[in-house]
């Protein structure tokens, strides 16, 4: 299980969305690149970027400090946000980005999903998001009637890299994970699992930590490392000397 630290990107800044509402946000940098770097000093083994401009807007809105986050980083990103075509997943596996992350369009064109992963094996994500159990799409903006679960359940067998799946009622809020909820939806897959929304502390780490053995293979935080709350180098460490990682 590997740390992954989030870098949240709107109108060109680093910020922070609470349960993933545009007009609820905090900004933490001018300068993702710089946290970027940051992360990758402190130990960070891969880097989540999300585009929250391309999510809403459907298309990369924020390609430039992108390319500059994966310049900085030195470490593999992976990116989410506006991907909704074959050709902005080649772009960005062109501009030097090791994942990327399929959200709304695995519900729209879940051929999308399955073309990518045989154009870039062991490197494509799905990212499902879900609100009350049910998947949200289009930057969170619409609830859908989808389960998570029956989502999931229909790239079972294709190559997929992971799932991250994220409780978006957790997410941003520092209210600790929806350990239940995660332990199940792992429980129910055969794809690596990584876990997002709600860490704010080493107390989460430690609870997320036994998820391995159900195939939870990394979680993301972002808020709880801006405001302080949780240590990286601290995280990474403890999670090594347990020997999760």
């Amino acid at each position: 299980m590997i740390v992954i630290p989030a870098i949240d990107i709107k109108n060109g800044k680093c910020v922070r969305l609470m349960q993933g509402e545009m007009d609820r946000e905090t900004v933490f940098s001018d300068d993702p690149a710089q946290m970027a770097r940051r992360w990758a000093n402190e130990g960070a083994e891969l880097i989540h970027v999300v585009d929250l401009d391309g999510a809403v807007e459907k298309k990369p809105k924020n390609l430039d400090v992108i390319r500059r986050v994966i310049e900085a980083a030195k470490v593999p990103v992976q990116i989410g946000g506006g991907i909704r075509d074959i050709e902005t997943v080649r772009m960005y596996i062109k501009a030097g980005v090791e994942r990327v992350v399929i959200g709304t369009q695995a519900v729209k064109d879940p051929e999308l999903v399955v073309n990518a992963c045989a154009g870039f094996p062991g490197r494509i994500i799905v990212g499902i998001d879900a609100r009350a159990g049910r998947v949200a799409i289009d930057g969170w903006t619409e609830t859908t009637g989808i389960s998570a679960v029956e989502l999931a359940g229909r790239f079972e067998g294709i190559g997929l890299c992971a799932i991250n799946f994220t409780d978006i009622e957790r997410d941003g809020m520092r209210t600790g994970p929806n350990i239940e909820a995660t332990r199940e939806f792992a429980m129910s897959v055969n794809i690596p699992v990584v876990a997002s929304g709600g860490v704010s502390s080493m107390d989460d780490i430690k609870d997320l930590a036994p998820l391995e053995s159900v195939g939870v293979c990394g979680v993301i935080t972002g808020r709880a490392l801006y405001d302080n709350t949780l240590d990286l180098a601290e995280a990474i460490g403890f999670l090594k000397k347990t020997g999760i990682s």
